[in-house]
């Protein structure tokens, strides 16, 4: 584990919850992943650094995978997946298992201030950007941004207005 690290050619992402997202259905996951897929396939990363919560962070490292692209699992503590429900612990641990690298950013367990710690190390590795689907609204993607934002090397490509058309055009 080094969070000193810089990736050339990597980017973060960052993004929403299911909620923000259009819910928790399989057919709202599919067509994340599928979106994640498309919008890889423009940035063209030599890799991802992910944060492996719900939404799209997953969705991008299930792209990933799909696509063979490499990421770094960035997770804010151990058992970050624990209160979800089994099908999402095991699909999580599966996708940790595949990452060219599994970081855990904190010691101990939950607290708030992790998520945000974990935000800062993956924009501050990722060394050509931060791929965000952020509606505007206040919470983690926000502050994960915004950090972005202060860090005047780490462009922002938010996809969130990509995200809806998608969303009219493939339901």
């Amino acid at each position: 584990m080094n969070l000193d690290q810089n990736l050339p050619g990597y980017w973060a992402a960052t993004g929403h919850r299911p909620d923000k997202l259009g819910g928790y259905s399989p057919s709202v996951e599919s067509q994340l992943v599928f979106f994640a897929i498309e919008m890889l396939d423009e940035i063209e990363p030599k890799g991802m650094i992910v944060g492996m919560a719900l939404g799209w962070d997953m969705a991008v490292a299930e792209a990933c995978y799909l696509l063979d692209i490499p990421y770094h699992a960035y997770v804010p503590f151990v058992g970050q997946e624990s209160k979800w429900p089994s099908p999402k612990r095991h699909l999580y641990v599966s996708l940790c298992s595949k990452a060219l690298e599994y970081v855990v950013v904190s010691e101990g367990g939950y607290a708030v201030e992790k998520m945000q710690i974990r935000n800062r190390a993956m924009v501050d590795a990722a060394g050509d950007g931060v791929l965000a689907l952020w509606n505007g609204t206040p919470g983690g993607t926000a502050n994960c941004v915004k950090y972005a934002q202060r860090m005047a090397a780490k462009p922002i490509t938010n996809v969130w207005e990509r995200w809806l058309e998608w969303q009219r055009t493939h339901s």
